[in-house]
């Protein structure tokens, strides 16, 4: 039986390098995307792998695209809660705007995608949600108080809800990355980089996408089965938690 698996914020950076590893892994794969059709498009055409455009913040949006998806694909078995936006602000300049925009994706979003889901998990006893958290998440960052804030909360999410899924056959597990080395972070100057964001890292490099995507794969499979309410660190021994 080939599995179903659902990836938000698919089409681009950590989210593709996720969905791509999945496929390669041998499941039928829908990437979700919010708002760039173009690299939607490109991605698709590359890797044979359909989008559906859908924002995840929207709870009836999700419902309609998960419906969608499972019309198409069958049934989901593997949610990653990958898709996330940032908003950054120093707390004291940070809008009302700029808080809710953060955390109606990155927190609410997780419920939003995983609540459509859970039932019918849960009726088929198997189900494997993997939400993509960060270090900001664990250690706070000073102008992300948004971020940091539903991040902490999609690890908070995991911990309650691998406890209900637990007896139903499902796990639920998060995996923190660091600094990944995708098109955005490679876009901040090479000097800051260099100087101000790899020293921070003992491994002394930036994360690739991939890494993370292998480490969502092995969390995915039927093999991971006894591990849930995890927290993966994956951020080159930068934060120890």
């Amino acid at each position: 039986m080939t599995r179903v698996a659902l990836v938000t914020g698919g089409s681009r950076g950590i989210g593709a390098a996720i969905a791509i590893a999945l496929k390669n892994a041998g499941y039928k794969v829908a990437a979700n995307y919010a708002g760039n059709d173009e690299a939607a498009a490109k991605f698709t055409a590359e890797t044979g792998i359909p989008t559906y455009k859908w924002s995840v913040a929207d709870y009836d949006a999700c419902k309609e695209g998960i419906a969608k998806v499972e019309a198409e694909l069958g049934p989901v078995d593997v949610l990653v809660n990958n898709a996330g936006i940032t908003r950054d602000a120093m707390f004291h300049k940070m809008t009302p705007q700029q808080w809710k925009e953060v955390i109606d994706t990155n927190l609410t979003g997780v419920f939003n995608m995983t609540h459509p889901l859970w039932s019918g998990m849960r009726d088929r006893k198997f189900g494997r949600v993997v939400n993509i958290s960060s270090i900001n998440g664990q250690k706070g960052q000073a102008g992300q108080a948004n971020y940091s804030a539903a991040k902490a909360g999609d690890i908070g999410m995991t911990k309650a809800l691998a406890q209900e899924g637990a007896r139903a056959g499902i796990t639920v597990n998060a995996v923190c990355p660091g600094y990944i080395g995708t098109e955005m972070v490679r876009a901040i100057d090479e000097k800051v980089l260099a100087e101000r964001i790899i020293p921070q890292i003992p491994v002394g490099r930036l994360g690739e996408p991939e890494e993370i995507a292998r480490a969502v794969v092995f969390l995915a499979s039927d093999e991971a089965g006894f591990i849930t309410g995890s927290t993966i660190s994956a951020n080159g021994g930068q934060y120890f938690s």
